[in-house]
């Protein structure tokens, strides 16, 4: 335990330079005590390390030190080389690169862990692509891209919920990937940080202008904050049913939306209490007449008929079709 510690310490201090004993303590979780006993420790082995007083003073190695240790895990190195979504990597032209740079990565390993590294692409697999492999047009992903690490506005055309496109100049500050769709976050003129979905974006144009990035802009704990904030506002309809036991385990299974939110206790050889929510009325309906008699709706009171008049209704068409 403590040897990892040492070798943390001493891949901390050859990334950062120069780091307080505090500062190490808050990293490794241990006390300040601790650090100094294991600075000691890391001296007498004979790594150069360097005690500086004063305000702005801590711990360094001394200057020009380095060394080839990776202070890898077994579980860090497997966390590295875990397979990326190949798709999206496509999508970012990083497919080649990143092959590339797992290679010389692998190359920098103690031989010892090479095998092991090179073993985790054939344990583990993620791929995020959708069954029906119905891919969201990506044409400006490019220069969104190139807008983004280059920090240049763009004029993005997008379509709106309705339908209706306008142009709208905006200060790109990442791309994030939700499954297998891609979405930009930008800054508006005013400052407020919106989300795009990039297929919606018909076309982008470079403004011959630069922008700086906000102070402190985080993409991952904005993206989480963002995503957070949507859900809350997500339309729930909420319905009461009772359904047979054969059809339980197709409920999510149906193409459409639909949440299980609770599923009750078995009444005898018959029907199963289930919760389910929708985001409409209309989607309940539609997705509760598809089970035919082997779900009945308890609540609302109203659903119930509601459907049963969609049932007579398509009945009635299909009867006067004959």
């Amino acid at each position: 335990m403590r040897g990892d510690r040492l070798v943390s310490i001493l891949l901390l201090l050859q990334t950062h330079g120069r780091m307080t004993a505090k500062e190490l303590a808050e990293k490794l979780e241990v006390s300040e005590r601790t650090i100094h006993r294991d600075m000691d420790a890391l001296s007498s082995t004979g790594i150069p390390v360097v005690a500086e007083r004063g305000q702005n003073g801590g711990w360094s190695l001394l200057e020009d030190y380095r060394t080839d240790l990776t202070g890898l895990k077994e579980s860090e190195i497997r966390a590295l080389f875990v397979s990326p979504s190949l798709h999206l990597l496509d999508d970012l032209g990083l497919t080649r690169t990143t092959e590339e740079a797992r290679n010389k990565l692998i190359a920098s390993l103690p031989s010892i862990y090479r095998e092991k590294a090179k073993d985790v692409w054939n344990r583990i697999h993620i791929d995020t692509s959708s069954w029906r492999k119905q891919k969201d047009k990506t044409a400006s992903l490019e220069m969104i891209k190139e807008a983004i690490f280059q920090e240049i506005k763009l004029v993005i055309t997008y379509e709106r919920a309705d339908g209706e496109t306008d142009d709208r100049v905006v200060k790109p500050l990442g791309l994030v990937a939700k499954g297998d769709l891609w979405y930009l976050v930008a800054a508006k003129e005013n400052g407020d940080i919106r989300n795009y979905r990039v297929s919606r974006i018909h076309h982008t144009e470079r403004v011959n202008e630069t922008f700086r990035r906000p102070d402190g802009f985080n993409l991952a704990h904005y993206w989480s904050s963002s995503t957070a904030s949507f859900i809350k506002t997500l339309p729930s309809f909420k319905v009461k049913v009772e359904v047979a036991p054969q059809v339980l385990s197709r409920l999510t299974f149906t193409g459409r939306f639909a949440r299980v939110l609770e599923v009750g206790e078995r009444r005898g050889a018959e029907w199963i209490p289930v919760t389910l929510s929708f985001d409409t009325e209309e989607e309940a309906k539609g997705y509760l007449i598809g089970f035919a008699d082997q779900v009945n709706i308890i609540e609302p009171a109203d659903l119930k008929q509601k459907v049963l008049e969609m049932a007579e209704a398509t009945v009635s068409f299909y009867r006067q079709m004959e």
